[in-house]
């Protein structure tokens, strides 16, 4: 390995005394890929054993915490007991080399679709209309009931024991990309008037809580909890910096081991407002003021540019997406001084299909997600 690469393999501490191996992490990826019930399929568990074996941090993709909220076809459950089994047998491959494994727990709330949930229903925190994951045209979600949203809250802290019998490292709270609880959040999705509106953090902060109180009923001190968020969103009135910062304040006093902000490109600025144009992730590590560790994700494709987003933003920990989809090799051709043959770039003519589960390699193939690509599609 070249030396100049070698601060992204320093080791890293979180707040609850968890050693990570290096700085790389696996970013929460939608795979499609789990059987129809939620179980963890066959070709999911090759899938994950090869995007885990070199990261410190490997993070599944956002599993279900109700059926009310599944939003994806394929998408993983942990809503269920019937679900541990596969989820053990998910934990052991994610942890074979070393990575610490973590589940993020997901509810889809006005993005669930209706073709999977329960007699078609779709709730979210105010009644809203709108297209979701690969729809083509808009569903309808109505108002979630304040009965709903306790249940809900409590099942974030069921989800989280059965991640924890399964043998798993931790969870990540996905607070982020315009889920349930990224929508109370925001004034755009949450225009109630009852305490869940007028106070637009109280149900995240009641996910922490009951996340965080399970975590110290049933696991130790080691088990990690992450939260996942938007800084902004492009809707109006929507998710502005000066809501994160509040968020994020609240945050650091809550007993987490990192944030993990959810961006296109890492060294993205800021829309609007008192802090526009300047670095996310630099405002962002300011209000974490060393509190807990900032993951920071978006557009890395290479070595060098792994290399230079951890020594040019303030991230302490780089989250590789799209790139470690195209070549779960990323990490290890650093180590072997052969960065250069990387891939990079999306081939559909690759006869190994970049070794990807074939619905999801389809989707690549078929433009569904912005990536660099050798047709120009």
């Amino acid at each position: 390995m070249e030396s100049k690469f070698q601060p992204l393999f320093e080791s890293l501490t979180l707040p609850n005394k968890v050693e990570l191996k290096n700085r790389f992490v696996l970013a929460p990826l939608t795979h499609v890929s789990s059987n129809d019930d939620g179980t963890i399929s066959e070709e999911e568990l090759v899938y994950m054993e090869q995007r885990s074996k070199d990261v410190g941090l490997a993070i599944s993709a956002a599993s279900n915490v109700t059926d009310l909220g599944k939003a994806f076809p394929g998408q993983p459950s942990v809503a269920h007991d019937s679900d541990l089994e596969g989820l053990k047998r998910l934990a052991k491959v994610m942890k074979k080399n070393g990575a610490k494994a973590v589940v993020q727990i997901h509810h889809g709330g006005a993005q669930a679709l209706p073709n999977l949930t329960p007699n078609g229903d779709v709730a979210a925190p105010s009644p809203i209309s709108m297209k979701s994951f690969g729809e083509q045209e808009a569903h309808d979600a109505r108002e979630i009931t304040v009965e709903e949203i306790h249940e809900s809250i409590k099942a974030f802290g069921e989800a989280t024991r059965r991640v924890i019998e399964a043998g798993f490292d931790g969870v990540e709270i996905h607070g982020a990309n315009h889920y349930l609880i990224h929508q109370f959040v925001s004034p755009y999705y949450n225009r109630r008037e009852d305490e869940w509106g007028q106070d637009r953090l109280k149900f995240a902060l009641s996910v922490v809580d009951e996340v965080t109180s399970t975590v110290k009923t049933h696991a130790d001190e080691s088990f990690i909890v992450g939260y996942r968020f938007s800084p902004e969103e492009a809707e109006s009135p929507g998710i502005s910096m000066e809501i994160t910062e509040e968020l994020v304040k609240h945050l650091i006093d809550k007993p987490l081991d990192y944030l993990h902000v959810s961006l296109m490109d890492i060294y993205s600025t800021t829309r609007e407002g008192k802090y526009k144009d300047q670095q996310r992730v630099e405002l962002l590590h300011e209000w974490i003021d060393g509190r807990m560790p900032l993951i920071g994700i978006g557009s890395i494709f290479t070595a060098q540019q792994a290399l230079d987003a951890i020594e040019n933003t303030d991230a302490d920990l780089i989250a590789l997406g799209r790139e470690i989809l195209l070549d779960h090799n990323f990490v290890s051709k650093i180590v072997e001084g052969k960065e250069d043959e990387i891939i990079s770039q999306f081939d559909g003519t690759r006869a190994d299909k970049h070794e990807l589960p074939i619905k999801l390699w389809t989707q690549f193939n078929n433009a569904f997600y912005p990536l660099p690509r050798t047709d120009g599609k």
